[in-house]
């Protein structure tokens, strides 16, 4: 049996979570995975796999091996890689998850450049605010603002995110202008579903941090959507600033509270763990730390 593909196939196992996702992804019979898998175990004298009718789970020993043997392969893949991008222009696809807000207002050019400059590049993306599995619908490269819950993916950071409050005049005109964080409950806010109320609306005051109690009678799980509400007069939003300002630029919003700024957060790049990433994406990925770099110049 080749060391190689047994490697490949427990690998697969483990990162497309069962042998039946592994086989569709690689295009190998289950049942060659799982001879390959036990090859592997055989050859080596001890289980990688807890196996049951439902699932498969590493074992203590399976997890050591597993960060060994991602390795191992990504070392290949890519001395394999390094002598074929030096024969060859970037070519292929990237599939990219990035937030609807996020990649309509700050990507549409960077992306443009990108293909006029690689010709052979496809790239297909997925405007989406939720959290997409980077490994079960096969995506290269994802962006994401704040703390990144998956400790297990690659992340290259792009830039800090600056938050701002805001309303718009005619509901500034109606029902006051909040001077201080507390006065918020005395208001009505718009929640953007993807994040828990208590994280997106805080503040720190004094050392401490504060989340009031908020008013609420819309949530949405896409940021630009209410800042859209927000600028006809709705409530009170929160966001990114890069989003919210255009809205700020044509005067349908007011930044408000500006006295009491959030702290930043970061902005990801973030690639799933396990996979060699390939020139084309590394590439693309540059293109993204430029674009960001530029505008924080």
């Amino acid at each position: 049996m080749n060391r190689f593909e047994e490697l490949e196939a427990f690998v697969a196992v483990v990162d497309f979570q069962g042998f039946s996702n592994a086989g569709e992804k690689l295009g190998i019979a289950k049942s060659m995975l799982s001879r390959r898998v036990s090859e592997l175990e055989k050859r080596l004298g001890v289980q990688l796999l807890q196996r049951t009718t439902r699932r498969q789970s590493l074992t203590e020993t399976g997890a050591e091996f597993y960060q060994r043997a991602t390795q191992l392969l990504a070392d290949l893949y890519e001395a394999e890689q390094l002598v074929g991008d030096s024969q060859c222009d970037l070519a292929g696809k990237i599939k990219l998850a990035v937030p609807m807000g996020l990649g309509v207002s700050q990507l549409a050019e960077t992306i443009h450049d990108f293909l006029r400059e690689h010709p052979d590049i496809r790239i297909e993306v997925d405007l989406n605010d939720r959290e997409v599995d980077l490994i079960d619908e096969n995506i290269d490269l994802a962006i994401r603002v704040g703390d990144l819950s998956d400790s297990s993916l690659i992340a290259r950071k792009l830039a800090d995110e600056q938050f701002a409050v805001c309303a718009s005049p005619a509901y500034l005109e109606q029902f006051g202008h909040p001077r201080h964080p507390s006065e918020l409950v005395e208001h009505e806010v718009l929640i953007y579903s993807n994040i828990a109320v208590g994280r997106q609306w805080f503040y720190e005051l004094d050392g401490k941090k504060i989340s009031p109690r908020m008013k609420y009678r819309l949530s949405a799980n896409n940021g630009e959507f209410l800042a859209a509400v927000a600028s006809r007069g709705q409530a009170i939003v929160g966001g990114p600033v890069a989003m919210l300002q255009k809205y700020i630029d044509s005067g349908e919003l007011t930044a408000i509270l500006t006295d009491f700024p959030r702290s930043e957060v970061g902005m990801y790049a973030v690639y799933p763990p396990g996979r060699l990433i390939s020139r084309r994406v590394r590439v693309f990925s540059d293109a993204l730390f430029a674009h960001f770099a530029k505008q924080s110049a």
